[in-house]
């Protein structure tokens, strides 16, 4: 086991790097468009803050010189940077609800990127995270943490216009005094709550472009943050006025809670950023000839969104995916496997590290849910039933305990191994009823989302293994239906001859049909 774990980890590694180094770029073809970058953000000359609470002080008075004195601006939020120590740290961040970045927002953007690293930090370290905080934040006790400015953020509430004093006009004036003139739409003083879509083109569908939903847009204008989630359509509208272009990013952070890849740098859900933008807000339509990382992004978010929806309309009958589940798409990896580490499955870290040696840093970032390979999978269908079998299996995790789920992730990796990187094994192995209940129910969950999705294909998923996920069909034709169905995979059940005997339990009614399916296929 020591040599598997070694082995696995070695290769996620590699894969893992292969993918987020690639340097790609993605370009609508309809020139001035919104592209999306991929590169480590290279970063320029510091800037100073037009929202600090003294350079918002001084544009007021210079727009109402009258009112100097007599209108304080007291401090709104703190721009602040974290360093968390390890990846606990850094979940109990974002737990607290802030948005992070790994780069400053005070610095010209000399080239865009999905990514930054602190050369000042070391490489195989968490780097610098930065967030704006209200100014009541309480800071967790064993985070390191600086205070870099205090601000004053207009509240949207208040509305454009407070007590005689046109707010957006300050910060328009403030832009200028701080020597950020440039970046103030030339000859406009007009000004927008960003909205637009985000969608994707899956021709096997419909020959329109359909939502990116659930998936997380965020902007910034120096500390200055708005963020929303797209709707089923993929509509976003941001709740905050900007009175010049903010940088707009997608964050791969569903709002059912799953997090997609991880970028370079330890950042727990991928990043597509998109650049700068107008106050009006950006648009964006993937299609299959864009970027491999944002498209097989997207259609994993979707089958993610669609998945949560079916479970959702079986009043979560069907258990929901962990709320914090994290994928990790590697495109050059030919298997897909349900690892469960962040959920706690698997050997103790500790462990791992010492056979690990000079990688065991992997294990701040190497602690995915799902792995998703994806070699070989180039269009909307094939990626989409890959993800809805990985989300299937999620929600069966949750059914189930973790120590149920080591032993089919031992089997996985091991059988994986030795039998020549068979998939699945032969079905011969010890512990080998674990993999054969997981991958009846991932394969028939799969087919059934994916001919819902896909009504005309009369594909089966998983009918050529040694195990029978025929029975589950068999079983679903006569009306027992995904929920059914799932409310017998307790933990109880790991191998096929307690599956039936807990289907004659719980469906005594159901005795005759339940004895065909498995009499015709086991």
């Amino acid at each position: 086991m020591k040599n598997i774990v070694k082995l696995f980890a070695l290769v996620i590694a590699v894969s893992s790097c292969s993918d987020v180094l690639s340097i790609m770029g993605y370009e609508k073809k309809d020139p001035g468009e919104t592209k999306v970058y991929h590169e480590m953000i290279v970063l320029g000359d510091q800037l100073e803050d037009p929202y600090s609470v003294e350079n918002m002080t001084k544009a007021l008075e210079t727009l109402y010189p009258t009112k100097a004195g007599r209108v304080a601006l007291n401090t709104t939020n703190l721009y602040v940077r974290f360093l968390p120590e390890e990846d606990s740290q850094l979940k109990l961040l974002e737990s607290m609800g802030l948005t992070l970045l790994d780069h400053p927002v005070d610095f010209e953007i000399v080239r865009e990127g999905d990514y930054y690293h602190d050369p000042e930090v070391d490489k195989d370290a968490i780097t610098w995270q930065y967030a704006v905080v209200d100014k009541d934040f309480e800071f967790p006790a064993d985070i390191k943490y600086e205070i870099l400015d205090k601000c004053y953020i207009p509240s949207e509430e208040a509305g454009t216009k407070s007590g005689d004093i046109d707010w957006e006009a300050v910060e328009r004036e403030s832009f200028l005094l701080t020597g950020n003139g440039a970046l103030v739409r030339a000859g406009t003083s007009g000004s927008g709550k960003p909205k637009g879509r985000i969608t994707i083109l899956d021709e096997a569908y419909s020959d329109e472009p359909v939502g990116v939903a659930g998936v997380r847009v965020s902007c910034n204008l120096f500390v200055k943050f708005a963020n929303c989630y797209t709707d089923e359509d993929g509509y976003y509208e941001m709740d905050r006025i900007f009175t010049s272009e903010p940088r707009y990013r997608l964050v791969f952070k569903n709002e059912n809670g799953f997090a997609i890849g991880m970028n370079l740098i330890l950042v727990q859900a991928s990043v597509s950023t998109m650049g700068k933008g107008s106050v009006e807000g950006v648009s964006l339509e993937v299609t299959k000839d864009s970027d491999r990382s944002l498209f097989t992004r997207c259609v994993v978010n979707n089958a993610g969104y669609d998945y949560c929806a079916a479970c959702k309309e079986t009043d979560n009958m069907i258990a929901l995916p962990p709320a914090n589940l994290r994928l990790w798409i590697l495109k050059d990896f030919g298997t897909s496997m349900p690892l469960m580490l962040q959920q706690g499955v698997g050997i103790d870290n500790t462990i791992v590290g010492d056979y690990l040696g000079e990688y065991s840093f992997l294990l701040k970032m190497l602690l995915p849910d799902v792995i998703l390979g994806l070699k070989g999978k180039n269009d909307y269908p094939e990626i989409y039933a890959e993800a809805l079998h990985q989300f299937a299996h999620a929600s069966h995790f949750v059914k189930v305990t973790a120590s149920y789920w080591n032993k089919l992730v031992v089997y996985l990796l091991k059988s994986f191994i030795t039998s020549g990187f068979v998939q699945y094994g032969t079905g011969t192995e010890a512990d080998h009823g674990y993999c054969e209940i997981a991958e009846m129910w991932a394969y028939y969950a799969q087919t059934k989302l994916y001919q819902a999705r896909y009504p005309d294909s009369d594909t089966l998923f998983g009918t050529n293994y040694w195990f029978s996920p025929q029975i589950l069909f068999f079983l679903d034709e006569r009306g027992f239906g995904m929920d059914k169905i799932f409310s017998v995979l307790s933990e109880d059940i790991a191998d096929t001859e307690m599956l039936q005997h807990k289907l004659h339990y719980i469906y005594p009614e159901n005795a005759s049909i339940i004895n065909q399916a498995f009499m015709r296929y086991n």
